[in-house]
């Protein structure tokens, strides 16, 4: 391929990273305007330095991938599927399907794997737990759940926590929701659960607890690295809208 087209790949597959990443609008300007110079810079001192900080790190490196070749693992991983219908590709498959909102679908391999050795793999319950949230089956996230830590009373994550409580609330189980919300909000990485937890208790008719809560978030995001603001840029805006409104 010539190096003008991978140029303007790149310049594009930037651009919709600064865009989709909430960084600020003058890379692009820069991106644009010196692409080779521009793109390396970008590539330097706003993604490579989040590829390694953890989670939010591979989040960035799987966004930037998916942005330059969105259907690459899915189609990947379907193709490998296809040739070996083992637990591994199956579990591989689903989660690229629930990647894309397939949410059926994944919960159909994910159900499918649940079985011998594999009956109460807890990171197998969690991806169908995910799915069947997608599909609105409350119940039965909260009841796979249940049954995930039961058999698996070790297992930590705080997604598959928040997963439950955002569940409970919404077979308006509210009461258990504020418990599971308040134990969040105190490890779970990033504002989002602690937003969930403010605008619950605003719909409760708590409103100065829920303001002080917001408050917080936005307070801490404002001391925090860029780093962190860009990561949850979403939430921060949604803690001040909140505030606004």
């Amino acid at each position: 391929m010539p190096l003008f087209i991978v140029s303007v790949v790149l310049q594009v597959a930037l651009v919709i990273h600064i865009v989709r990443t909430g960084r600020s609008t003058n890379w692009i300007w820069i991106v644009v305007t010196l692409p080779i110079a521009g793109s390396i810079a970008y590539l330097i001192l706003e993604v490579l330095p989040g590829m390694r900080r953890g989670r939010s790190g591979k989040k960035a490196a799987r966004l930037l991938s998916k942005t330059v070749n969105p259907d690459r693992d899915i189609k990947r991983a379907a193709r490998d599927y296809a040739r070996s219908d083992t637990v591994e590709n199956s579990i591989r498959l689903a989660q690229e399907l629930l990647d894309k909102g397939a949410f059926k679908e994944a919960g159909q391999l994910y159900e499918k794997c649940l079985t011998g050795m594999h009956l109460h793999d807890p990171y197998i319950m969690q991806g169908l737990a995910k799915a069947e949230f997608g599909l609105e089956n409350y119940p039965r996230v909260k009841s796979l759940l249940d049954e995930l830590i039961a058999h698996n009373p070790d297992f930590k994550d705080a997604d598959t926590h928040l997963l439950y409580a955002r569940a409970l609330e919404a077979m308006a189980e509210s009461e258990s929701a504020l418990q599971e919300y308040a134990v969040l909000h105190q490890y779970y990485p990033g504002p989002e659960a602690s937003y969930r937890y403010a605008l619950l208790m605003k719909n409760l008719g708590r409103a100065d607890e829920s303001r002080e809560l917001l408050e917080e978030i936005v307070r801490y995001a404002e001391l925090s690295p860029q780093h962190y603001r860009n990561t949850h840029r979403e939430w921060i805006k949604n803690a001040k809208d909140a505030l606004d409104s």
